[in-house]
């Protein structure tokens, strides 16, 4: 493929009334790969994407679609978007068919089986002639991934597409958008603050925190990341270090903002563990084996601040 990257952004900052929204944010991603955007309320995955989308422009700062950059290339590319920000932009009073046939004409598309198509693919062709006011949270969420389909788009942007969904509306959005990016090789950025849902989905991650960038990680380092290990909590944990370096020869430990330490080695050998700090003069208040859920890693990225 020539252009390897399907969006990279450079130094992107955008300001609104003196607070950055976004700061010095530099990411690229490749295509035919699921992107997961993770980060709090206010983080600034919204506005990053309208950016991408263009109904944002950057304070400064560069970004790149397709390989093309400038305003006017950057236009012709965003045709190759589909784009859910925020909320599907649904109209009440229509059906799906209906919603669809609307926005393919708003957008002309020629194609008129198309909507069928879309509809069988996101599970909704038998709605006949229901109403969208009167669908479930999770079909008018599917309904919004089909319209944002209507370009036969190379890239998916959808933010929180299934925040309030219930754990069946869940599944059906997730299955939805592996099918995407396997069958078609769709390139998707989806944002959400639901990290065990994107767990489920996503091939790569993006940790933002008050428009920083502050990780951008891939599945398997963030499955090595939250792998288990001893976590280690007593009166002396500088003492505690140097015990595990000149006694159990490791390095492979973390202290962590708490003062707790969590061991990677010795799994299989608490009592050893136990019984040379002992002898070392430490006291242990706890020892447990535990593995980082994905909560842990990402206050731990973000710097332990859980109220931002």
């Amino acid at each position: 493929m020539m252009n390897k990257y399907v969006l990279r952004t450079k130094g992107l900052t955008k300001s609104y009334k003196g607070a950055n929204a976004l700061k010095d944010l530099s990411l690229t991603m490749e295509a035919g790969r699921i992107y997961g955007l993770i980060g709090q309320n206010g983080a600034g995955k919204s506005t990053l994407m309208r950016i991408v989308a263009g109904l944002a422009f950057p304070s400064s700062g560069s970004i790149e679609l397709f390989g093309q950059n400038g305003e006017t290339a950057l236009q012709a590319e965003r045709k190759r978007l589909g784009c859910m920000i925020e909320h599907p932009a649904l109209t009440p009073h229509m059906t799906a068919k209906q919603n669809l046939t609307f926005h393919r004409i708003m957008r002309g598309i020629p194609s008129e089986t198309l909507e069928d198509e879309l509809l069988a693919l996101v599970g909704l062709s038998g709605t006949g002639k229901k109403k969208s006011k009167n669908f479930s949270l999770g079909m008018k969420q599917r309904l919004g991934i089909a319209i944002a389909l209507l370009g036969d788009p190379e890239l998916l942007i959808l933010d929180e597409p299934i925040n309030g969904l219930d754990p069946l509306g869940v599944v059906e959005v997730r299955k939805l958008l592996i099918k995407l990016c396997e069958e078609r090789q769709m390139t998707i950025l989806i944002s959400s603050h639901n990290l065990p849902e994107l767990y489920q989905v996503a091939t790569d991650y993006f940790i933002i925190h008050q428009g920083e960038l502050k990780q951008s990680i891939t599945l398997a380092e963030l499955e090595e990341s939250c792998k288990h290990h001893l976590r280690i909590s007593c009166d002396q944990p500088e003492k505690l270090v140097s015990i595990l370096e000149m006694q159990l020869h490791t390095g492979n430990y973390k202290v962590m903002p708490d003062q707790t330490v969590k061991l990677y080695d010795y799994l299989n050998e608490k009592e050893r563990v136990a019984r040379t700090l002992f002898d070392n003069g430490i006291v242990v208040t706890s020892l447990s084996i535990e593995g980082d859920t994905l909560e842990d890693y990402f206050i731990s990225v973000i710097g332990g601040d859980r109220n931002a």
